[in-house]
């Protein structure tokens, strides 16, 4: 006879916390206990159904391996049939233990890969500007040169654990399952070391600081993630070295904003500059001097550009554009007769003058008159 859900069986959602799991659980089995049902078989059926689901989906590892494998997971002393073999189910609730037991990482036949470093490099926009080679000094592991990697006292070598035979497993039966977990005798590697290298203690590999070089392409944005294959931690016992990060940052500049390959910077000029026409100059990140024209009654806001005098695209020959932005300057600390003739300008000032102010207070006055009929 087909065995029915756990959960259709307990009368629950799948997602259901262990607190419901027992409260179905206890009502369903006070109903179908057999002290209550005297010869009803089929009352004592239900009631060894209910608690075969309970027993298994109170239990953690249990239900995990209920939800992926179903009743499989039970069958034939606790490896699935029909699932590609015991082989196939063994190494799947490995996987599951894994999971629980935090066994899954870097290691492979006993060699544990090093670990990734992150390194933080500043540099000034005018660096990313030209790109350039930089020299860092990163504290890192490097294979022990002693032992060449192995761990062993030169003239020696590992030998096989004799608790999981060289596999870095071991399993040992609860219950239903069969678990398979890493060897505590060499710690998943296989191999035990007897006699340790005198340098590295049997690590196979020892702190220093190294100086890499590292090269900065022009055009080099913030946030840009360089990686350097296997310039990371050496692995232990001759494991492979991981990889080393560096996350580049680049520095606030004095004059520029960057966005993407443009440059944007503001430039404040006099309210007569503006107003009478004149000029200034900007330096460009490449060392040149660019002469701006400003034209007579340039306002605040204005923008003049620069064509391909910004930032290199990277990998390509382009270039960005930059953008120098006016503020009118309006002046302070005047003098007594520099305030006689401004407010004589005042006076004499126009609609033709300040057309932008002129008209705005004019839509004013028309919306205000529009209130008041």
């Amino acid at each position: 006879m087909e065995k029915r859900d756990y959960y259709e069986v307990l009368g629950v959602a799948r997602d259901a916390d262990g607190t419901v799991l027992k409260s179905a659980y206890r009502k369903l089995a006070m109903q179908y206990h057999p002290d209550r049902n005297p010869g009803d078989a089929e009352a004592e059926n239900r009631f060894k159904e209910v608690s075969e689901a309970y027993d298994t989906l109170k239990d953690e590892q249990k239900r995990a391996a209920y939800d992926r494998f179903g009743h499989a997971a039970f069958e034939n002393g606790g490896f699935g049939g029909g699932r590609g073999g015991p082989g196939d189910f063994a190494s799947a609730m490995s996987d599951i233990f894994d999971e629980f037991f935090g066994m899954s990482g870097g290691r492979r036949g006993g060699r544990d890969r090093g670990a990734d470093l992150r390194y933080n490099l500043e540099i000034s926009l005018e660096e990313a500007f030209a790109g350039k080679t930089v020299e860092i000094e990163v504290p890192t592991s490097i294979t022990c040169e002693t032992c060449s990697g192995s761990g062993a006292k030169p003239g020696s070598a590992p030998t096989i654990c004799r608790v999981c035979g060289g596999s870095g497993r071991v399993r040992a039966s609860q219950g239903f399952f069969t678990l398979e977990r890493t060897c505590t005798a060499c710690q998943g590697r296989g191999q035990v070391i007897s006699d340790p290298c005198p340098d590295c203690h049997g690590a196979g590999r020892k702190t220093v600081n190294r100086t890499l070089s590292v090269n900065i392409p022009a055009g080099i944005e913030d946030g840009t993630r360089i990686r350097l294959g296997g310039e990371g931690e050496a692995g232990l016992r001759g494991g492979p070295s991981g990889d080393l990060y560096i996350f580049l940052s680049i520095r606030p500049h004095a004059f520029f904003q960057r966005d993407g390959a443009d440059l944007y910077c503001r430039v404040p000029v006099s309210m007569t500059t503006a107003a009478l026409g004149g000029q200034f100059e900007v330096p460009t990140l490449g060392g040149e001097t660019m002469r701006v024209k400003v034209p007579e009654g340039t306002q605040t806001g204005k923008q003049f550009r620069l064509k391909g005098k910004g930032m290199p695209v990277m990998r390509s020959q382009q270039l960005g554009d930059a953008y120098i932005q006016v503020t009118v300057e309006t002046p302070t600390n005047l003098t007594r007769r520099q305030r006689e003739l401004l407010a004589e300008f005042e006076q004499e000032s126009s609609g033709e003058t300040h057309p932008e102010s002129h008209g705005f207070f004019a839509r004013v006055k028309d919306f205000l008159d529009t209130l008041g009929k």
